[in-house]
């Protein structure tokens, strides 16, 4: 799947990983990470209590006297079936590891390129999602071991492959301790190791094709696993049909076989202590699969002790409660497998909300979005990701809260909705909702119009990442997409031609100043009357808003940037439109709400009036190249503020800083 990659790494405990290498190599010493030192605390209570771990040693998997010298990070390609649980209850990073590890491209790129044979120095590096950014994590390879076997993570057989283990150390790192592994929810580590978005599935009441669901999701390159439920006992144990209780699995494929006559549904699942297997139908060396005289048998089957087996997709919804679809977009389930829906993102970061000491909303934080058109099923997900550091790990609850109300997309522009706009009588919108220890996510279906997400908090300062997901209308949707989102194709005019002068500029990368602006405006953007074409002050304002170089010209990034919201404007002007080529003043607040580029930005009546005036003619029309230099202005002006003010109320700019924005723009 895709990974969100939209911001720069970040250095956890300000860890170059780079400069500490060299400066080991260059001293002929093997790295020592202080921050995460080889003791007791590193562990964490959780774990010890109760441990006879006297003779607990740490050792670098360089040391000659373990039973897996010499040691490799990876060897023939990384594979899940490198992965060996140990003590820790982190069966649920391991199954989303083990998830990740069929998209070797995703994998690399948080393994990154390391070795025990070139530059070693006792170092590695990982990376984690966390909060909207990716943080690379430092450790030293020194692990825990009690004689010649590791407590945690170890190599499977004799492969001698290290990257699991180093992996497991670095995430427990992030986390605090070991102990912080011991237990945790699935959705929270296939987050972590992608920034994409968990949608959930209740196999015991969700209507839907399990086998084609899981094909395709897979086929696309998301990740899914799921989990069983709760046995009698707080620990995971063995059940009599071989599956473990409270335990997490890899969901890695699904197929339709022919047997006895028929065609049956089965799925397969990996059990990350690499071992334990179902001992149900389609088991390894059952009838079914001596019986089965499909073809393709050989490629499927394998009776092989290595925690990977089958089962009918009947046993599969009786035995477990959840299955976890992790993507970078929201996959909704209301009428089968959908893997061509486009969905849009917005995002709030580094967010921070007090403690609520009064009980109601004085201390809540507001955020604005608003739904385009009608869709089917579900169109908004809301999803908050809380920063671990934020977490009271004696608290069980999740540390925030929110609800979801309609508003009027004129009501308080200027600011917050005031504590008389939530009246007991004011009813929130109704999802579906699922909660883990990091990651809270409510998915909806509403109606057209301006929605407030208000959020408040339990207890601590909490810091987190709000994404509101919305989707788009068939019309937008893109059938070349799946469900791991790759970049998302901008809509095409109708008439659009691949031999066109803004292909063309796009293709061979060439900049282009004001007067090229116009002639290509009015060659191939024109909407409305012969008389209504782009002027060169208008190209030039359109330039200022979109050159974000400043040097007078756009680029290829920037004029694909343009050119995008440039078919957008042209979508808007035709349908709202009162005859062709007519679109009046009073229309402007539907232009407002039904611009893509414009979500999140609001604008007061007092506003608007004062647009109308300074866009239309003496007769209340605006024309289609006065709508665009409207619109991009509006959004530039709204986002330059956003990234000006510091607590989003006000700014300050000295006079040179002020006349820069007001006079080129």
């Amino acid at each position: 799947m895709a990974h969100d990659a939209e911001t720069s790494v970040v250095k956890f405990k300000n860890q170059d990983f780079r400069t500490l290498r060299d400066h080991c190599l260059r001293r002929g010493q093997l790295f020592i990470d202080d921050t995460f030192p080889a003791a007791a605390s590193s562990i964490g209570e959780k774990l010890l209590r109760g441990k006879h771990l006297s003779k607990l040693e740490w050792k670098r998997p360089t040391s000659k006297d373990l039973p897996f010298y010499p040691p490799h990070f990876i060897l023939e390609g990384a594979s899940r079936f490198d992965i060996h649980q140990g003590i820790a209850g982190d069966c649920w990073f391991l199954a989303a590891l083990g998830s990740l590890t069929q998209d070797p491209q995703c994998l690399q790129k948080i393994l990154m390129d390391q070795s025990y044979s070139h530059q070693y120095a006792g170092i590695f590096q990982f990376r984690f999602w966390q909060c909207g950014q990716w943080v690379e994590v430092v450790i030293d390879d020194r692990l825990p071991v009690i004689g010649d076997n590791f407590l945690f993570v170890h190599p499977r057989g004799n492969n001698k492959e290290f990257w699991p283990c180093l992996m497991e150390k670095a995430y427990a790192k992030l986390l605090g301790s070991y102990s912080q592994l011991h237990y945790g929810y699935l959705p929270d580590a296939l987050v972590d190791l992608t920034g994409g978005v968990v949608t959930i599935i209740n196999l015991h009441s969700s209507p839907f094709d399990l086998l084609t669901t899981v094909k395709t999701a897979i086929q696309a390159g998301s990740m899914v696993a799921c989990d069983t439920e709760n046995g009698l006992t707080e620990e995971a144990r063995v059940m009599e049909n071989g599956l473990v209780s409270q335990h997490a699995y890899t969901v890695t494929g699904a197929e339709k076989i022919q047997y006895q006559g028929g065609w049956e549904d089965i799925i397969r699942l990996w059990n990350p202590w690499g071992k334990t297997e179902w001992k149900g139908r389609w088991k390894d060396g059952s009838k079914e699969w001596r019986e089965t005289h499909d073809p393709r048998k050989s490629q499927l089957y394998e009776n092989k002790e290595d925690g990977e087996f089958w089962m009918s997709c009947q046993d599969f919804q009786e035995n477990f409660s959840c299955l976890f679809i992790c993507n970078q977009i929201p996959i909704t389930m209301d009428h089968g497998v959908t893997p061509n829906e486009s969905w849009r993102q917005m995002r709030f970061t580094n967010q921070v909300i007090s403690r609520n000491r009064a009980g109601g909303h004085g201390r809540d934080m507001q955020y604005l979005f608003s739904v385009q058109e009608h869709t089917a099923g579900n169109n908004v997900v809301v999803a908050f990701t809380i920063m671990p550091q934020s977490l009271n790990t004696e608290e069980e609850r999740f540390p925030l809260q929110f609800q979801v109300f309609k508003v009027s997309i004129f009501q308080n522009a200027q600011g917050r909705l005031p504590p008389a706009f939530f009246s007991p009588f004011k009813s929130a919108a109704q999802g579906t909702k699922y909660v883990s220890k990091c990651n809270l996510t409510r998915s909806f279906h509403l109606n057209p119009g301006t929605y407030v997400v208000v959020t408040t908090a339990n207890g601590k300062e909490v810091e987190f990442l709000l994404r509101i997901f919305l989707k788009m209308p068939d019309k937008h949707r893109d059938p070349s997409s799946n469900f791991n989102l790759r970049a998302l194709k901008e809509s095409l005019p109708e008439n659009g031609s691949q031999n066109s002068n803004s292909y063309r500029y796009m293709d061979q990368g060439l900049d282009i100043d004001a007067t090229q602006l116009q002639s290509l405006l009015n060659q191939e953007f024109l909407t409305g009357p012969p008389g209504d074409t782009f002027s060169l002050d208008q190209c030039q304002s359109i330039m200022a808003l979109m050159d974000l170089k400043v040097n007078g010209r756009l680029d290829q990034e920037e004029f694909a940037r343009l050119r995008s919201r440039l078919i957008h404007c042209q979508h808007i002007f035709q349908n709202i439109q009162r005859r062709p080529g007519v679109l009046l003043s009073s229309d402007l607040w539907k232009v407002i709400e039904n611009t893509d580029f414009l979500v999140g930005i609001f604008i007061s009546s007092e506003l608007l009036s004062l647009m109308a005036l300074r866009y239309s003619d003496s007769s209340g029309r605006v024309s289609f190249p006065t709508l665009v230099c409207f619109l991009i202005r509006l959004e530039t002006m709204a986002k330059a503020f956003r990234n000006l003010s510091k607590d989003g109320k006000g700014i300050y700019l000295t006079e040179t800083e002020w006349m820069n924005l007001v006079m080129y723009s």
